[in-house]
């Protein structure tokens, strides 16, 4: 007997689902409503939700990435009346058994239901995740919990993977961690940056030479694709691949052999191959930049690695796995952190994605030096510059307190300026308000008087002062014209 739960706003749909369940001599709940559903999965292990789409406080869609990363995630099958491709394509991405149109027939429920239940079944007691040495991939979050799932299954095979995201989002770990939990993981991992190489000597890098091929080949070289026999070859950059060697690569796939340049006799090379880009690859298809042939080869199952914006449970996790690695390589103590620091961190947007967190807290770690503690204060002042932007454009609207466009300073230099006074601010402990605001209020009036070279009339324009309270300003500050 098996635990079941509708999520459908339909009462009569409900009903009838929990009727047909019960017939079936399974338990059944349902709920009318995103977050109730979602809270019911969340305190009880159900082995199959069936889910709508279109719910009154939103997409049914959008909980499937929270459903996948509970400890034991139910199957998932998508009943929802409206047919919906990219919803379909989103939904099977996303991990889904089913997607169902209503209205569907009494058979077709039950005979997928009893489909999911069998392959539940089949697949209880595995723990693939568990099995993982997972010491170099970090993540909690929803979406890089169900990319370990993938991870686990492309390591107990041997099939082509092709691993897509941004730059620096990790495929090459992600890579290199599909072999090291493979049965291959006593042959080498070979990497061959696709963006490197050169028309002209492409084929001797991946197949090799033999000496005198060639003008410069003074010696037998062994190629990459050789290197990787009875282990992994790693495209990196796949994308970059050139059209010209594309079809000589196709046929290595498919025949695993090959002949070094100026040989006659053919080699073989039992390798598997792992594939990563940051280009859409089925775009460039249909601009003929990219062969159709090799990115079905390539693409038997696919990763896509999610920006890290996208995910900011995980940045915590991150900077605390980086920081611990590097006080080691460093040789220097366990750092402990500022009350501030990681809510900077989390509201930057990370355009370089896990690199540039790497690289950033690498900077932060060296700045600290000694220090037993790392702040906001040791965070590259660019970065803090642009977080406190962001934080002032989501109180007020804007970057900056819009000024008229007339007179001597425009809306370019005042942010300019603003700019400079925050880049001041972070690279110093913090002065009061009222301390700040008066020397901000000096350096003002001073500038002021030396760009309209004392002209009171112009200075009042500018400012906007009355002249009785900008002579009482100079006298506060002992200025004078």
């Amino acid at each position: 007997m098996a635990d079941i739960l509708v999520i459908d706003d339909d009462i009569e749909v409900c009903e009838t689902m929990e009727s047909l369940i019960g017939r079936l001599s399974h338990d059944c709940d349902t709920a009318q409503t995103l977050s109730r559903g979602l809270s019911m999965a969340q305190g009880k292990p159900y082995d199959v939700v069936f889910l709508d789409v279109r719910l009154p406080d939103g997409n049914g869609l959008d909980i499937l990435p929270r459903l996948m990363a509970l400890p034991n995630p139910p199957e998932v099958i998508i009943l929802t009346g409206r047919g919906d491709p990219d919803g379909a394509e989103m939904a099977i991405e996303g991990g889904v058994w089913d997607y169902l149109l209503k209205p569907s027939s009494v058979r077709e429920i039950s005979l997928t239901l009893g489909r999911a239940l069998k392959y539940r079944e089949e697949k209880a007691g595995k723990s693939e995740i568990e099995s993982l040495d997972l010491s170099d991939v970090v993540g909690k979050s929803p979406l890089i919990r169900a990319n370990f799932e993938l991870l686990a299954q492309a390591a107990r095979s041997d099939t082509n993977v092709l691993i897509t995201g941004e730059t620096g989002t990790g495929k090459e770990l992600f890579a290199s961690t599909i072999h090291e939990n493979s049965r291959r993981r006593g042959g080498k991992f070979v990497v061959v940056d696709c963006a490197g190489l050169t028309e002209t000597l492409v084929e001797s890098t991946l197949f090799g030479h033999r000496k005198g091929a060639f003008t410069g080949a003074q010696a037998d070289r062994i190629g990459l694709v050789k290197l990787a026999d009875k282990g992994t070859l790693f495209l990196d950059e796949v994308g970059e691949m050139p059209l010209s060697i594309q079809k000589a690569f196709l046929r290595v796939l498919q025949e695993r052999t090959f002949r070094p340049v100026g040989d006659t006799r053919e080699q073989t090379s039992d390798f598997r191959l792992v594939a990563a880009t940051n280009r859409d690859l089925d775009v460039m298809v249909e601009k003929d930049q990219f062969r159709p042939d090799l990115l079905f080869r390539i693409k038997t199952m696919r990763i896509h690695l999610p920006p890290l914006f996208q995910r900011p449970e995980d940045i915590r996790a991150l900077a605390l796995f980086q920081v611990e690695r590097l006080c080691r390589q460093y040789g220097m103590e366990r750092k402990s952190f500022g009350s501030n620091f990681f809510t900077v961190l989390e509201s930057y947007s990370w355009p370089g994605n896990v690199r540039e967190l790497f690289n950033i807290l690498e900077r932060a770690v060296i700045a600290a030096g000694n220090e037993k503690t790392i702040y906001a204060m040791h965070l590259p002042r660019a970065l803090r510059i642009e977080v406190a932007k962001a934080q002032i454009k989501r109180m007020t609207g804007s970057e900056v307190v819009a000024e008229k466009s007339t007179g001597l300073v425009d809306g370019m230099a005042v942010r300019k300026i603003g700019q400079e006074i925050f880049e001041d601010i972070f690279d110093q402990a913090l002065p009061s308000l009222r301390e700040f605001k008066s020397a901000a209020e000096k350096v003002y009036l001073g500038e002021l008087i030396r760009q309209c070279g004392g002209d009171l009339a112009q200075i009042l324009d500018v400012s906007g002062l009355s002249r009785s309270h900008f002579y009482s300003l100079l006298k506060k500050y002992g200025l004078s014209l």
